[in-house]
């Protein structure tokens, strides 16, 4: 059984939550695609964890956790997140964590142009999240990078590494007037915080090859949502790799195998953290109220997330170019303050109601039309059936899933690991 678990919307939907839930029921959890930029937030018996890297099934020490060849690595990050966890007590070692080979390291100066760019910008940034992603991906295309396997040949790192670096230093020093990039300095790094990941570099093909031709299930991860996808996502404001279920086998190292599912993962409202378009935000008090009810603070980063109502049309949008079999509806207890719910039910373009996800101008001129939906207006936390539920917080997860032409078989009305409804 191949599954992949993806967001439907700008990310941040509560992907780390369900990943965590449902691992228990897969052999292997991997990431395939993305680096640090986003965080995965996961509450497990009262404690917090977050989780940027690895994926979110290290919590579990039956679960087997790969880092694919489409991820870009800050090892320093990664060697910090994997200290810290081992501090909470977590288990992290070549036998539950296996980083691939082809999987691309994003050093320093990736991080330095990231940066340098953003400021450059000004007013006109992007809202990188200053983690170097963009420069790292460019680079990997432009086949000016190291890998994860490099590090099993250290002795080769200067050689590949010092005709690189005076190729970097022609932007960092002649375009943006920094201070030159250093080998040694970057030598120092790599002996720091990469070698000590030589054991756990493996070949993750004939790895997850093997495991499928064993009968064990592979379940995979995905960070940030569709609307983020460097192809289908609101482009330029996007993440700068694919987030979508499609390349899950391709970034796993796996591109032969195909899914059989998708579960995509959906708020019962809407959020997005950086700069773009986002139609159904909403302002003032009422934003204010959303954002404080849902802690919509980015996990990675810490910045305020923009909010809104939930929003029909994006969302299925995000089904479809997910190719979601079923949905997780995430945070629907955030909800139970209000009287009435605003939804987003239709965009309007330059005077032209639509319900087609726009994209490039259109999207950029797009306002929302909302609808408003009775609340429930009580506590859900400890509702476990749903049944149990207030018939409007019913009505509202149904009329969700028959605007979206979803499945949501996944209600979850609590931070807590089993603080969920399964409807079949």
């Amino acid at each position: 059984m191949l599954t992949a678990i993806v967001g439907i919307n700008w990310g941040d939907e509560g992907k780390g939550r369900m990943v965590d839930l449902l691992s228990s029921d897969y052999d292997v959890v991997c990431r395939y695609q993305g680096g640090n930029n986003a965080g995965h937030t996961v509450i497990e018996e009262g404690r917090k964890v977050i989780l940027n890297l690895l994926p979110s099934g290290i919590l579990r020490e039956s679960t087997v956790n790969v880092m694919g060849p489409g991820m870009v690595i800050d090892v320093k990050h990664l060697f910090n997140e994997v200290k810290k966890l081992r501090e909470q007590g977590v288990v992290i070692s070549p036998k539950n964590l296996v980083i691939s080979d082809r999987a691309t390291i994003c050093m320093p100066y990736h991080v330095l142009l990231d940066c340098l760019e953003e400021d450059r910008l000004g007013d006109a940034k992007f809202g990188s999240t200053r983690r170097g992603i963009a420069p790292v991906y460019a680079d990997k295309f432009m086949k000016k990078t190291l890998r994860m396997g490099d590090i099993l040949h250290f002795e080769q790192i200067e050689k590949k590494l010092a005709p690189i670096v005076e190729w970097k230093n022609l932007t960092v020093q002649k375009g943006y007037g920094a201070p030159a990039i250093e080998v040694k300095e970057l030598i120092e790094w790599l002996k720091e915080f990469a070698l000590p990941f030589k054991d756990y570099i493996r070949n993750t093909t004939e790895f997850l090859s093997e495991a499928l031709s064993a009968g064990k299930s592979v379940m995979f991860e995905a960070q940030l949502g569709a609307l983020r996808d460097i192809d289908f996502g609101i482009y330029p404001y996007t993440s700068s790799s694919n987030t979508i279920a499609a390349y899950a086998p391709i970034g796993s190292g796996i591109p032969g195998y195909k899914l059989d599912k998708t579960i995509g993962i959906m708020k019962a409202y809407s959020s997005c953290v950086g700069e773009g378009p986002f139609t159904c935000e909403l302002f003032g008090q009422e934003g204010n109220d959303l954002r404080e009810a849902g802690g919509e603070y980015g996990a990675a980063t810490g910045r305020p997330r923009r909010v809104g109502g939930f929003d029909i049309v994006a969302s299925r949008y995000g089904i479809k170019i997910q190719g979601a079999d079923e949905i997780a509806l995430t945070k629907l207890d955030v909800l139970s303050y209000l009287k009435k719910i605003p939804v987003c039910v239709a965009y309007d373009v330059d005077g032209v109601r639509t319900e087609v996800f726009p994209v490039g101008e259109a999207l950029a001129k797009a306002k929302p039309i909302y609808e408003y939906v009775d609340g429930w207006d009580c506590d859900i936390s400890g509702c476990r059936k749903f049944e149990e539920l207030p018939k409007a917080a019913q009505d509202y997860i149904l009329y969700l899933e028959k605007a979206t032409g979803a499945n949501i078989k996944y209600v979850s009305v609590g931070a807590d690991r089993e603080s969920y409804i399964k409807r079949w």
